[in-house]
């Protein structure tokens, strides 16, 4: 799997799209992609739709670390509410939720032939909580980039 950024461009937007229609078909600010890099075990932001800045982009985390490496190792997604009261650890383990100033966020895993290396997560600059049928909303996302992963690649 190569997520090395920008060589196929149609791809690239395929992924783009699928952000954005998860922002349009939710009640939310913020959604981002992230997968992990084709060599070592470091994750990094791709795309997102919401945003208000590209800080994004220049996030990588290490496998485990971070909302995108502890979904990816744990195959389970996190839920966080209440940022940054509530969380384990200290708030600059979580530099996605700085980045866009999340309050509350959801991410699951994107799997690629049934091993999580990726993770989309939705968010909110809010105290409203992600509700339970939004998070139901993002699960079927998911599985349906890891659809198109699995095509396409």
């Amino acid at each position: 799997m190569e997520f090395n950024g920008g060589s196929k461009s149609n791809e690239d937007r395929s992924l783009k799209k699928a952000c954005e229609r998860v922002l349009e078909e939710m009640n939310c600010d913020f959604v981002g992609l992230a997968l992990q890099n084709s060599k070592g075990p470091d994750i990094s932001w791709h795309y997102a739709a919401g945003n208000r800045n590209d800080k994004y982009k220049r996030i990588t985390v290490r496998y485990g670390k971070g909302i995108a490496g502890r979904v990816i190792s744990t195959g389970r997604p996190m839920k966080i509410e209440g940022f940054p009261n509530n969380i384990h650890g200290k708030a600059l383990e979580y530099p996605i939720m700085l980045a866009e100033n999340l309050s509350n966020a959801f991410a699951v895993p994107i799997e690629f032939k049934g091993v999580p290396k990726g993770v989309l997560l939705a968010g909110k600059r809010t105290d409203q909580p992600i509700s339970e049928s939004d998070q139901h909303t993002i699960l079927d996302a998911a599985k349906k980039l890891e659809k198109e992963l699995d095509s396409s690649i």
